[in-house]
């Protein structure tokens, strides 16, 4: 089985086709190919493994018969494998555990093995479920075994393992046309493209068919053009069999979870069900001074039409409009889902400020309930006490705690409301010198824990519009650490630093040394320390409620927020 020409240049991590994929090493779209191996053919669906974007996870389980949980040969099912693992579970698939990067020299595969049948357990899969088959692989060197010790010299036992324990697809060849659209793309020329499983039937290039919604409207339309997937290309075809995956042009209105049917007697299919998001924030456009400046799309009215194209494709992310014409609140999994969004935002030219993420809380029965997560903390132990420390103050209550992979390195495990995990990715890292490693998943919701600790220190707040000068410089950073360096440009009420003690403080950071002809004694040379850069991720998570970020495509700033800042004085 050969998928790429010999002479064909193959880059890294060819299914994360996305910048933002590729710069932050994880897999935020959904995305499918097909090879054939010994005449069958096998449809492949790269999802996510962060819970924050589980609405890719969940509209694509439908279209499968099986997965491959891919765990690491030393750290084992990490929190994230958690919701994927639950989702395929739920729809009653089958698992084959691949056990990667088993050529590390610290693996060990039986604890790998032994804990990921412990998370089945926890699961509540089914006696067939947890008498899954283990395959070991090394994705890197392109060689997989069923056992650690003897690898072929290529993936053959995977694809072997995958033809013997994943059943053919569940499909009525000779029953009525039925497709659920599972997800959409865009094409300058072919306009939107509709992408899905054929449930039963024959679909046409040219044919008619019924487009039917949730809600049982129906509307006809024609299929233009049709594709398969193969070898990490789209292949046009004129007819697909039903159990394919295919994609469908020609439907512009088309959307997620549709169903394109038998335009006679075609019927719905059940529509995609995603969970409920967890963490809200507020969009609205900038008011800063430095408004239109670096940005192409400024005006509410491209805010709004932005955001709402969000929600064609992204269904776990829901859209409101907010107090004022200008301000939206946008709702979704968790804040890095969110912050993939802004950061798209802005790579698109937009320019617009945004508020701290804030949880979405339930009333049942009268009683307030707020969502929880699963941290897992990976500590060297010198740091522990540190670290414990922290989630304690953050309501977090310890539920598990045991020697992971290296030596000296221990596993934490917290239950913690959402709102205690705000801010603490970089007090984790502070409190650790860098060492720790902190990932979160969605659990469930709980009781309301209480108050919880805010930020321990202020901000430094920018007193005149201006241009920083190395004299004011020298006199501020006394007050704490600052975000600027000589010679940017900041306005009125714009965080400039922070702040060594609580509560905020004004500064004068464009302040000039006074010109005068007598020298009044002898010039000092001060070494101005070097400015702190915050990426988008750690100003979202800096903020405060009366604070703002200004995200354009060529800036990240944080200001006081004007209209909080009023109501206080």
């Amino acid at each position: 089985m050969q998928v790429f020409r010999d002479n064909q240049v193959v880059q890294e991590r060819i299914m994360d086709s996305n910048d933002l994929e590729r710069e932050r090493g994880i897999t935020i779209l959904s995305k499918n190919t097909s090879i054939t191996y010994k005449a069958t053919k096998i449809n492949i669906i790269d999802t996510p493994g962060h819970s924050d974007f589980g609405g890719e996870v969940e509209r694509v389980l439908n279209m499968v018969e099986g997965v491959l949980l891919v765990v690491d040969s030393v750290e084992g099912p990490m929190p994230q494998t958690r919701f994927v693992l639950k989702k395929a579970l739920e729809f009653g698939h089958a698992v084959v555990v691949v056990v990667n990067k088993i050529d590390r020299p610290t693996a060990r595969p039986e604890f790998v093995v032994n804990s990921t049948f412990e998370l089945f357990i926890e699961l509540n899969a089914t006696d067939e479920q947890c008498d899954f088959q283990t395959v070991y692989a090394s994705g890197i060197k392109g060689k997989a075994g069923l056992n650690p010790e003897n690898l072929a010299d290529d993936l053959g036992p995977l694809f072997e393992t995958i033809l013997r324990c994943i059943p053919e697809p569940r499909i009525e060849k000779d029953g009525a046309l039925q497709l659920l659209v599972s997800n959409t793309e865009y094409d300058e020329h072919k306009g939107r493209i509709a992408i899905g499983r054929l449930h039963g039937g024959e679909l046409q290039r040219g044919m008619e068919v019924k487009i039917c919604t949730p809600d049982d409207a129906c509307r006809i339309s024609k299929i233009s053009e049709l594709f398969v997937y193969q070898n990490f290309s789209r292949v046009p075809v004129e007819i697909v069999h039903a159990g394919d995956i295919c994609a469908v042009c020609g439907i512009n209105d088309i959307m997620i979870g549709e169903t394109i049917a038998d335009k006679v007697s075609g019927t719905p299919l059940p529509t995609i069900k995603i969970e409920e998001p967890t963490v809200r924030m507020s969009f609205s456009i900038n008011t800063s001074p430095f408004v239109g400046k670096e940005g192409k799309y400024v005006t509410s009215r491209n805010l709004r039409d932005r955001l709402y194209r969000e929600l064609e494709r992204n269904l776990a992310m829901k859209v409101e409009d907010g107090e004022t014409a200008d301000t939206f609140l946008v709702s979704g999994r968790g804040t890095l889902h969110l912050t993939i969004l802004i950061e798209n935002m802005r790579r698109e030219g937009f320019e617009f400020m945004i508020g701290p993420p804030k949880v979405i809380n339930k009333t049942v029965d009268g009683k307030t309930l707020e969502p929880y997560e699963i941290a897992a903390v990976e500590v060297p132990e010198q740091y522990m006490g540190s670290v414990v420390e922290l989630l304690g103050k953050r309501r977090g209550q310890m539920a598990d705690m045991q020697p992971s992979g290296p030596e000296g390195t221990t596993l934490l495990k917290y239950k913690i409301p959402t709102r205690g995990l705000i801010g603490l990715r970089n007090a984790v890292l502070t409190a650790s010198r860098g060492t720790a490693v902190l990932n979160t998943i969605f659990d469930s919701y709980g009781p309301w824990a209480g108050d919880l600790s805010s930020r321990d220190q202020g901000s430094l707040v920018a007193f005149e519009d201006g241009s920083t000068t190395s004299y004011a410089l020298i006199n501020a950073q006394e007050r704490g650490i600052l975000f600027v360096s000589p010679g940017q440009d900041v306005y009125k009420g714009q965080i400039v630093g922070i702040h060594q003690r609580p509560g905020d403080l004004a500064i004068n950071v464009c302040k000039k040394k006074a010109a005068t002809n007598v020298r009044s004694n002898k010039e000092t040379t001060v070494v101005l320390d070097e400015a702190l850069s915050y990426s988008l991720d750690d100003c979202i998570e800096f903020i405060q409620e009366d604070e703002l970020v200004e995200v354009t495509p060529a800036s990240i700033r944080m200001c006081k927020n004007p209209k909080i800042s009023k109501k206080n004085r």
